[in-house]
């Protein structure tokens, strides 16, 4: 197995929400660059090191602060980085008294055009849940199926339905999604949950991301699927922060609303979602971690969600609730 260095660029003072952004979307094993740290060690007359290195003098003074990892090299990992870059512009926007840094994600000894290319031989057709078979835009069906079919080319936005958060997601969505169901699909990014719920016969979805990029990848996904455009729409901006957003969504009463982002965001929406949905109906949230379940559940119940259903895959959770009112 190949692996991708991958670096985020912050300040001093981001590297402990960006560390938590991280934490949040299942990384571990970060390496930390504090340009601060080195410089005290150097002006530190106590140290216990009487020779530093010319080199290593100038490769540390060189370094920029921010945080190191590793992905795997293959459709995982690509669906890894985009959900970890969208984490880090919603944290963002939601910290602008925060200096963060440029939150600038670089790929160590590889172009980032490359490897978004690259991973689409690993993208093949496969089942998510009983009734769905997602496909490549550019593959074919190897055999015929009865199931229904999604057709989906993610871009560079996070969403084939690989990762275990999409699926988790969907397979409760094929289980809760009723026949003229409105659905309102939050931090879509692909469209995949959204078109899913209208393959599944929702009446009509509305869709929304942080990512301006996810407007016209979902729409493209959407007409793939012959999902006429009176029944879908897409908009861009921060729910948590938008007011103008948020009041386009209040009072419209939905009765499935899905959210697959991380724990933070979803505890966060706890507080907003009952001005969407009806009383009695469906919030599904995903994207949580396994050490966050908990944490997620408390604020769901003070919300007045009633848990239904709680999947999880690997390391990762997906609640299904009723708001009761």
């Amino acid at each position: 197995m190949e692996w991708i260095e991958v670096f985020v660029a912050t300040s001093q003072m981001g590297l402990e929400p960006v560390e938590g952004v991280l934490y949040q979307c299942g990384l571990n094993g970060l390496m930390i660059h504090d340009e601060a740290d080195f410089a005290e060690f150097l002006e530190n007359p106590n140290r216990e090191w009487d020779y530093v290195a010319d080199e290593l003098v100038e490769e540390k003074q060189e370094q920029t602060t921010g945080i190191t990892f590793f992905l795997r090299d293959n459709l995982y990992g690509r669906e890894q980085l985009s959900q970890i870059k969208s984490a880090l512009q919603s944290v963002k926007e939601t910290e602008k008294e925060l200096d963060l840094g440029s939150l600038e994600v670089t790929m160590k000894n590889v172009a980032e055009e490359d490897w978004a290319n690259n991973w689409k031989k690993y993208f093949k057709p496969f089942p998510v849940g009983d009734k769905i078979m997602i496909k490549p835009s550019w593959e074919e069906l190897p055999a015929q199926t009865d199931k229904i079919i999604l057709k989906i080319d993610p871009g560079h936005i996070f969403g084939t339905g690989t990762h275990e958060t999409t699926q988790l997601c969907m397979e409760l969505i094929e289980k809760y999604v009723k026949k003229d169901d409105m659905v309102l699909d939050i931090g879509c990014g692909s469209g995949i949950l959204s078109i899913a719920s209208l393959l599944l016969d929702a009446k009509e979805a509305d869709a929304v991301d942080i990512d301006p990029n996810a407007i016209q990848i979902a729409y493209e996904n959407s007409d793939r699927n012959d999902i006429d455009r009176s029944r879908y729409h897409v908009k861009a901006g921060n729910i948590l922060e938008d007011k103008e957003l948020q009041a386009s969504y209040s009072g419209k009463k939905y009765d499935l609303v899905a959210a697959n982002i991380v724990a933070d965001v979803i505890i966060a929406l706890t507080k907003q979602v009952p001005d969407y949905i009806k009383d009695g109906g469906i919030f599904l949230c995903s994207g949580i971690i396994t050490e966050r379940k908990e944490d997620v559940l408390e604020a769901l119940k003070a919300a007045n969600f009633a848990v239904l259903d709680i999947k999880e895959k690997t390391s990762w959770v997906a609640i299904a609730t009723r708001y009761e009112g």
